[in-house]
């Protein structure tokens, strides 16, 4: 596994909510985000999109949990009622590139969080969130950010 270490900026977001078990419905909350931001010429080359799962499926119900689909907007763009608003905090994440493929996504969660211990490294308490840059989309990868401490 590749694990580079980065500090990343604060974001601002834009962001659709699906509340229930990960799966197919997070691809129906991507796509309304998509299509929000395309209307809003938000979908350039220089994008991020963020997935963030904002609850542990190990611990919380599956109809409770949360995820939220996201396109990083710049701190004075106006938003309509279509989204939500809110901000990611900056500070030091691990990232792993992984293959935009079900397996290959499944494979690294599960092999991130063991691999960042064995390497002396601490996880914080911010959104773990995969990050989709318009480049990468285009060639199947993304993403996996885990804060560190």
């Amino acid at each position: 596994m590749n694990i580079k270490i980065e500090n990343l900026p604060k974001y601002r977001i834009a962001y659709v909510r699906q509340v229930g078990p990960y799966g197919s419905d997070n691809v129906q909350a991507m796509k309304k985000l998509k299509n929000w931001a395309e209307k809003n010429n938000l979908l350039a080359e220089t994008a991020i999109i963020l997935g963030i799962s904002q609850d542990n499926p190990e611990t919380t119900a599956p109809v409770n949990c949360r995820y939220d689909a996201c396109i990083v907007i710049s701190n004075d763009y106006p938003i309509d009622d279509t989204v939500s608003e809110s901000e990611v905090p900056g500070g030091r994440y691990a990232i792993c590139k992984v293959k935009h493929t079900a397996e290959d996504i499944q494979k690294a969660w599960a092999e991130i969080f063991s691999e960042l211990l064995n390497s002396g490294y601490q996880m914080d308490t911010k959104p773990i969130f995969e990050r989709y840059i318009v480049e990468m989309v285009y060639s199947d990868y993304c993403e996996i950010c885990v804060p560190i401490k």
